[in-house]
């Protein structure tokens, strides 16, 4: 369904609002540069499972968790499948598995299919355009923080267009593929290619305008969260095998970001975050609490985000814990101002006196 931005500001626009400060903004990008008066900022995000589907839905439950926590800086946390419905795999909003709708029909069921994916227009294909609008509405509410979106990398979707899981040992509710991740690539690699860079350039686009000013259409975010998901864990790819199917395509879409901050995210136990220091990035995102990954105070020549294993923010989690790992991150002091967060998306709902603890470690 189209989305029209304006009718979509006036349902979600309070009249007589003020204006807030925009320094917040500045802080969270002089913090990525290194320079930065403030030794870290903080933040935390989660899934709004029941909101996912509504663009204002969405907007609102996203500002109001932010709010409401008055963290430093927003990860846009939209639902984690957008990115494959867009060339036109089918998920049933009303099933959820965790936090994952349920695959009702995947885009592509099998290699031939590869020739399916074509180069889109976020302007106008439903899911992006939706994302765009949602994301512009975020920024009119909230103008005074850095607003990062969150994009799959082109190999990660082109896994979840095949119904294939894109974390190792991951499962996809709903999935009847017969696919293996090796036909999928390796059976035609020319088509596989095609495939890929016609997500990349598609990918592009959306991030161009995603940070293009409103009043040239765009949303006027601050920049992305991108995610390579769980591919670069040794359980799927060597080195060699991820540069060929992950790496020109993900610097094709981070290159798109022009001016703006990129945080990277590499997902799960073995994740190598130390292969993504040659990319155009500003900050980089791993689990430091999952084995085959280094501590948070590596220097990796960029911002590092991270502090507090998200599995803790569960309800009725180990609240003792948390407040433990706030000290030994905040005791290790990473060796630059750094971006204090969970490792991974927090479970939804989360418990907010954990939460709590990592708001006021400030």
């Amino acid at each position: 369904m189209a989305v029209q931005p304006a009718t979509i500001t006036e349902q979600l626009t309070e009249p007589g609002d003020p204006p807030a400060p925009t320094d917040r903004r500045a802080e969270f990008a002089a913090l990525l540069r290194g320079d930065s008066t403030r030794p870290f900022l903080t933040s935390a995000w989660q899934h709004f499972v029941g909101e996912e589907y509504d663009p204002v839905r969405f907007a609102r439950a996203t500002v109001d968790f932010n709010r409401s926590w008055d963290w430093d800086w927003v990860k846009i946390n939209p639902r984690a499948v957008y990115y494959s419905e867009a060339w036109g795999s089918v998920y049933d909003e009303n099933d959820y598995t965790g936090v994952v709708p349920r695959l009702v029909s995947a885009a592509i069921t099998g290699v031939a299919d590869l020739a399916k994916i074509r180069r889109l227009d976020p302007r106008t294909n439903p899911a992006l355009a939706e994302h765009i609008a949602s994301a512009r509405l975020i920024r009119e509410q909230l103008p005074d923080l850095a607003l990062i979106q969150t994009v799959f990398s082109p190999l990660s979707v082109l896994l979840q267009l095949a119904g294939l899981p894109s974390y190792p040992g991951g499962e996809v509710a709903g999935s009847a593929t017969q696919l293996t991740r090796d036909d999928l690539l390796r059976t035609d690699p020319e088509r596989t290619h095609a495939a890929l860079a016609a997500i990349a350039q598609t990918f592009a686009d959306y991030v161009a305008l995603l940070v293009a000013p409103v009043d040239e259409g765009g949303a006027g975010l601050d920049g992305i969260f991108y995610a390579v998901t769980g591919t670069a864990s040794g359980d799927f790819f060597d080195r060699q095998a991820f540069e060929e199917y992950s790496g020109p395509y993900d610097r094709k879409v981070l290159e798109a970001v022009g001016d703006g901050q990129v945080v990277f995210h590499t997902c799960r136990a073995d994740s190598h975050p130390e292969w993504f220091t040659g990319y155009p990035i500003d900050a980089l995102h791993w689990d430091q609490f999952l084995s085959r990954n280094p501590a948070l105070d590596t220097d990796f020549g960029v911002t590092v985000v991270g502090g507090v294993n998200n599995e803790l923010f569960a309800v009725g989690g180990d609240r003792t814990e948390v407040a433990a790992q706030l000290g030994a991150t905040l005791a290790a002091s990473p060796k630059r101002p750094f971006l204090l967060a969970p490792s991974c998306t927090i479970p939804t709902p989360a418990d907010p006196d954990s939460l709590r603890r990592l708001r006021d470690a400030r």
